[in-house]
């Protein structure tokens, strides 16, 4: 497949010297611009996705009337997030021995 050109963005002199000082060894502009136009790309595909499942979500609520009370959906998150710090701070260990 052929690659494409994104268009030119005018930007401040002090935005581009701003970029210019955060980029690391050996990376590019253009590097630095094409992962963060993937990121927000990215960024927004998994945002109109979560939209979509929010609405889908709250036609079946309006329809049925069935829903899962807040309480019992922050505990379920809460279980969620202390079981991937548990993951996470085993992989960290692991990782400085």
């Amino acid at each position: 497949m052929k690659t494409a050109i994104l268009p030119q963005v005018r930007v401040e002199p002090q935005l581009r010297a701003d970029l210019e000082a955060v980029l690391r060894e050996g990376e590019t502009l253009s590097d630095f611009l094409e992962a963060t136009v993937r990121k927000a790309v990215d960024y927004r595909r998994m945002q109109a996705e979560f939209d979509a499942r929010a609405d889908a979500a709250w036609l079946r609520y309006q329809q049925t009337g069935a829903g899962v009370p807040a309480e019992e959906v922050v505990a379920e998150m809460r279980v969620r997030l202390e079981a991937r710090r548990s993951e996470l701070q085993g992989k960290r260990r692991t990782t400085k021995a």
